[in-house]
């Protein structure tokens, strides 16, 4: 949690709202789309609603607290650091949540009749929760912490070792275990199969459009103006070099800067008024290392 020692009392206000957000979605898909459709994507949430129908002595919220705490326990004792505090207050958080919605909103079948529809909603809810926490450099504990102890003691690297659990937890969904003993429920795992596919699919498109921003190269004969803007006004930094055009042989500035969406607009209007034969390079990009972005260390 070295990263939050050097944020203002605003900036970990802001933080900690975008981290329950991404914990309140990932209880929410679980809780009202996943449980009563039996959808186990994998992770402990998986894990507690198959066990919630093999031995029904309790909910799927208490296996998930259960498990959460057996695994954080384990993950301390095993990890140390790499279990840290924000790792225990996501895991515990998203647990309460799950208990707090059985207590408050008790549900005893799907939401609607339409199960493409209520998986759509638990991949979208989960997926963007997971995404908000993974960008808030946190973790939802849970079969996170079984990879990791996995990668310690094997050569298996955090992402294999998660896809083969998480696809395990879906295939079990297989069996339906019941008073009349043991029967298979194609349907049910085919739908949790289809979710972990299009769960990884996701959150990988989430957390990149979350990060996208903007890269500009522009090349002007008015750069002095433009700087000043971009320092001023969207307060980044550029840099910029000498450049001479090839067919005209005059002189330009060609200056490289990244901005966040929001800005780019600003910036791309305000370089057209100043200089509007300017030529302007705007491209994509969810990746930017350094000072005002992404930090280099976390």
């Amino acid at each position: 949690m070295k990263f939050l020692e050097r944020k203002t009392f605003k900036q970990k206000a802001l933080y900690y709202t975008f981290l329950n957000i991404g914990i309140l979605l990932m209880a929410i898909g679980i809780y009202f789309f996943k449980v009563p459709n039996n959808f186990a994507t994998g992770g402990v949430s998986g894990i507690s609603i198959i066990l919630a129908n093999i031995f029904p002595i309790t909910t799927q919220a208490t296996y998930m607290m259960i498990i959460n705490v057996l695994l954080l326990i384990v993950g301390m004792f095993v990890l140390g650091k790499e279990c840290g505090a924000l790792t225990i207050f996501c895991s515990l958080m998203l647990s309460l949540e799950n208990t707090l919605f059985e207590l408050l909103i008790p549900l005893d079948a799907p939401l609607t009749s339409e199960p493409i529809m209520e998986l759509v909603y638990a991949v979208l809810l989960t997926g963007i929760g997971s995404a908000i926490i993974f960008k808030c450099k946190a973790s939802s504990g849970g079969t996170d912490i079984a990879a990791l102890i996995l990668k310690k003691y094997t050569s298996m690297n955090v992402g294999t070792a998660l896809l083969c659990t998480d696809f395990l937890i879906a295939a079990a969904t297989l069996f339906k275990f019941g008073d009349g003993g043991v029967t298979l429920a194609p349907e049910t795992a085919l739908f949790s199969l289809l979710g972990l596919f299009a769960k990884v699919f996701v959150v990988d498109d989430i957390i990149d459009s979350i990060n996208l921003c903007k890269s500009f190269t522009i090349i002007t004969t008015k750069p002095e103006p433009i700087n000043e803007y971009i320092i001023k006004t969207i307060k980044h930094s550029a840099t910029s070099y000498p450049a001479e055009g090839i067919y005209t042989g005059e002189a330009r500035t060609v200056i490289i800067t990244v901005c966040r969406r929001s800005e780019a607009i600003k910036l791309r209007h305000f370089a057209e008024s100043i200089d509007p034969h300017a030529f302007i390079i705007i491209t994509k990009t969810s990746e930017i290392m350094g000072k005002g972005f992404r930090d280099n260390v976390a």
